[in-house]
């Protein structure tokens, strides 16, 4: 008997994506709401780092208020886990929070030693320059996702009509 070899998580990637697309587009759900559901949950997959995954609170209210697809959300937000963007798309965003919302502060560079040192000395606007830093992402990862969810939107349409044509056509 033949033992089969097991792949490494990365090498599983791409499977899982390509299972979720499937299991999205056999949704029995109209075109609008699974669209909308798929668009919400990657939007929003883009704010958890950010809030430290308390976003996942608001998570099923949004989709309910927006009268999307649930597992079509579901599904949006373990795709955008998969592709790793908001991990890539951190750096850019706090440069785009910067831009939108400048700060009076020229030093961003807080070292995690000087943070201890300076409230040991009764100095606590540290504790203000860490929050605004995470402000500024919160604010950039805001507006990737929902440039990200709107475009995800017209993509999901799309591939979902098309791929309803091909099998009605079968």
């Amino acid at each position: 008997m033949r033992k089969k070899k097991k792949k490494n998580w990365f090498q599983q990637i791409p499977r899982a994506i390509r299972y979720h697309y499937l299991k999205l587009l056999r949704s029995p759900e109209g075109v609008k709401k699974v669209s909308l559901g798929f668009a919400l949950g990657f939007g929003l997959e883009m704010i958890v780092l950010p809030t430290a995954s308390l976003i996942y609170i608001l998570f099923y209210p949004i989709v309910r208020l927006c009268k999307a697809s649930f597992p079509a959300s579901v599904i949006g937000n373990v795709i955008g886990k998969l592709t790793f963007l908001p991990v890539i798309l951190l750096p850019f965003s706090k440069k785009i929070g910067e831009f939108i919302y400048p700060t009076p502060y020229k030093d961003h560079v807080i070292h995690f030693h000087d943070i201890f040192q300076q409230l040991l000395q009764g100095d606590f606007h540290v504790i203000e320059r860490i929050f605004r830093g995470g402000l500024h992402i919160i604010i950039g990862q805001s507006i990737f996702g929902l440039i990200l969810g709107f475009a995800s939107y017209f993509v999901i349409y799309h591939l979902y009509e098309r791929s309803r044509k091909k099998r009605r056509d079968n």
